[in-house]
């Protein structure tokens, strides 16, 4: 008998089952995969203030960044840079075996190889089956713990819902030589609603993908084909890989003996479909809240409801602004996309927006909002006849 079993050994899963551990609570883990990290479609792209929760070595870190190409569907392009590193990009694979050790040394048990088959919750406990021939388990536990990302049959079968709206993001790693900086790319031939990226690591390696609502093997292609042609990276030995990204969170998040945190709940950012820093944020909620359940002997759904209020005291607006951004980004045309991205590059909104002390990588909103009350855009936003556009979208 388990205090808690997660499942998922990603980021937020492993991250969640130290914090537990040091607890002195008896904790597993439970991930399908042989090993953490063998299957990861993420950029692992984090803030200073991720970095600093992580608390992970120089050597998980493949790349610093403190400044951006955005390309217009045009081809035009603005550069957005501050003078300190802005984010940090991560070997995912590496970092997630990081957490999983440092869960291990805290004494969290894992199981690899190990797929959940079914899942029981009663009064007294949750019943957990998976595994299969030599891996095959029965585990019981007092709680549950869903963080492993989006797999819709599960959260249904298990009574929380479905998600309402979601996109797949497609990466490949490539050869990349005269790249050194961030790149991203909007249009609706390369990322219909969305954007792609090209991103340098170390050793003249990229990473570039895009986020789409669907075809993503297609126009991960289309976009590896226009990058080659460009002279930009260079696709021999790549590899791809698919995830599909919650953009908006579950409704609800908890029941008796049970919580979701992660990719799984829909802790994500709209706006690029980041989940790391969400994920943590909402994983330490998720943790204290268990932690005093269990001390109390009391996993009701209405304690561990506490789980859903705090987390969205801290993210629920974030999410409510970045999801309405992103909704009107992709009603946009590449006309009125490479119009308002005149107006920001000949009026200098970037340039003014990121002096502001407030503006920082993983909180969104405040950009958002002074970018569409800037008066130069509101101007170009009248001309094009947005007004509608944005009320519907809101």
């Amino acid at each position: 008998m388990y205090d808690v079993a997660i499942i998922g050994a990603g980021v937020v899963g492993s991250y969640m089952a130290g914090e537990l551990a040091r607890q002195n609570l008896d904790v597993c883990v439970l991930e399908k995969h042989a090993e953490p990290g063998y299957k990861t479609s993420c950029t692992g792209i984090v803030s200073s203030e991720c970095l600093a929760l992580l608390n992970v070595t120089e050597d998980i870190i493949q790349q610093e960044s403190r400044s951006a190409k955005i390309f217009s569907p045009s081809g035009n392009y603005i550069k957005v840079e501050k003078d300190i590193t802005q984010a940090y990009v991560l070997d995912r694979p590496a970092l997630d075996r990081v957490l999983a050790s440092r869960a291990v040394s805290c004494g969290a048990e894992y199981y690899f190889s190990t797929p959940v088959t079914n899942i029981i919750i009663n009064k007294r406990k949750v019943q957990i089956e998976a595994g299969k021939n030599a891996n095959h388990v029965y585990i019981d536990a007092r709680a549950i713990v869903i963080a492993c990302g989006s797999i819709p049959a599960l959260i249904k079968r298990l009574g929380l819902g479905s998600y309402t709206d979601s996109a797949y993001g497609a990466q490949a790693e490539v050869s990349c030589d005269s790249i050194t900086e961030v790149e991203i790319y909007s249009g609706k031939q390369l990322a219909p609603g969305f954007f792609a990226w090209l991103v340098p690591i170390k050793h003249k390696r990229a990473k570039t993908g895009l986020l789409c609502s669907n075809n993503p093997k297609l126009y991960l292609n289309n976009l590896l084909e226009t990058l080659e042609k460009q002279g930009k990276i260079r696709r021999a030995g790549y590899k791809i890989s698919f995830g599909k990204i919650p953009l908006k969170p579950l409704s609800r998040t908890y029941k008796e003996r049970l919580v979701v945190v992660g990719d799984a709940a829909g802790q994500v950012k709209p706006t690029t479909g980041g989940g790391i820093y969400f994920g943590i944020l909402s994983a330490q909620v998720a943790t204290k809240t268990l932690c005093e359940a269990l001390q109390q002997d009391d996993l009701s759904a209405r304690n561990l409801s506490r789980y859903q209020k705090g987390w969205q005291k801290i993210l629920r607006q974030e999410l409510d602004i970045d999801y309405w951004a992103h909704r009107f980004y992709s009603k946009l045309n590449d006309a009125q996309m490479n119009h308002i991205f005149d107006i920001i590059e000949r009026h200098g909104v970037h340039e003014s927006i990121l002096t502001s002390p407030d503006i920082t990588f993983d909180w969104h909103s405040k950009v958002i909002l002074d970018v569409i009350r800037h008066r130069s855009l509101q101007k170009a936003l009248e001309k094009l006849n947005l007004d509608n556009l944005v009320t519907k979208t809101h």
